[in-house]
């Protein structure tokens, strides 16, 4: 079993109840991992992530190796019949193969390089893990994707459920930096697999992949997206049309007070680090409806149960096969 993508979840809401449970009693199986060993690779920085991943997989009671090939690791090579005679130093076929005897499962880090469409889409760091590895991979954010955040996200929102079917709203925000689509996208997906009114807004020029926004309802107007909506989630992202490109800096789709108003007394969430007062100003950030530092929070309790998952499949995996087909 991997977890790449939302995608690889068969049911959101068994997922998110049996993610509640694990919160309740976090150690309740901290012998499932005994003896088992997780191997985080970086490609990028991080902070929630590592943290939340490597406190998930020690409330498993797993041991965790953390390798940042930013700095400590050989460049790697992912093309295949590649003549080696400058740069990388070694192949993703031996260094698959080999982390994969040092761990039982391996959890990846690589963002978009925003550069090449084609090759971002093409996921070469993460696809060449799980075509060489030989152990269960985990998706920590890579060039298209973030599921981990995506299901901590449909936790949090489970936990701020609203009595009737919630207006969810994903809004583009200004940012200095050319973003990944990663985070919008999973989130998009994730959404997908609600039952709830969701909007996506974004000035012209931001729209995402076709093939993900596909049935979703855009609104270029934000304040009008934003009218009784009962959830705010917030995100920058570079032009998918004009790839990796800053289009537009307009700081009047920064999230304001004044803009909150106009929502159902919405929550607002971001999956953060964000820039104070260009994404989203001081007054919504620390105001009592920002649910950002219990959204981070929850980030532990995805991760763990991805992780309880796969170490139950492992365990039994014909018991899992039996389980997965009710």
């Amino acid at each position: 079993m991997n977890y790449t993508t939302i995608q690889n979840i068969d049911s959101l809401s068994k997922w998110v109840k049996q993610a509640l449970k694990i919160k309740k009693k976090p150690l309740k199986n901290k012998k499932l991992g005994k003896d088992k060993t997780l191997g985080m690779l970086f490609f990028n920085s991080s902070l929630r992530t590592r943290l939340s991943t490597q406190k998930a997989a020690l409330n498993l009671g797993m041991n965790v190796m953390v390798m940042n090939f930013t700095n400590e690791g050989w460049t790697l090579e992912f093309e295949d019949g590649a003549i080696m005679n400058s740069g990388a130093s070694e192949h993703i076929k031996e260094a698959a193969e080999v982390v994969s005897q040092y761990c039982d499962i391996i959890a990846v880090r690589a963002f978009a390089g925003l550069i090449d469409k084609e090759k971002d889409n093409a996921e070469t760091v993460l696809s060449g893990f799980i075509k060489h590895a030989t152990v269960p991979i985990i998706n920590m954010e890579s060039a298209t994707a973030h599921p981990l955040q995506a299901l901590a996200d449909a936790i949090t929102m489970a936990e701020y459920k609203t009595k009737h079917k919630p207006k969810v709203v994903l809004s583009w925000a200004p940012h200095p930096k050319a973003l990944p689509q990663a985070v919008a996208n999973s989130f998009l997906e994730m959404m997908q697999l609600q039952d709830a009114d969701f909007i996506l807004t974004h000035p012209q020029g931001y729209e995402l992949n076709p093939d993900i926004t596909k049935g979703v309802t855009v609104e270029y107007d934000q304040n009008k997206a934003f009218e009784n909506a009962d959830f705010i989630y917030a995100k920058n992202w570079s032009s998918y049309k004009d790839y990796g490109q800053v289009t537009n800096s307009d700081t009047s789709w920064t999230i304001t007070a004044e803009k909150m108003k106009r929502t159902n007394n919405a929550k607002f969430m971001h999956c953060l680090p964000v820039r104070r007062n260009v994404i989203v100003t001081d007054e919504v950030l620390d105001s009592e409806n920002s649910i950002v530092i219990e959204q981070a929070n929850n980030r532990t309790f995805a991760a763990q149960l991805v992780l309880q998952k796969i170490l139950k499949t492992k365990l039994d995996p014909k018991k899992a096969t039996k389980k997965s087909k009710k």
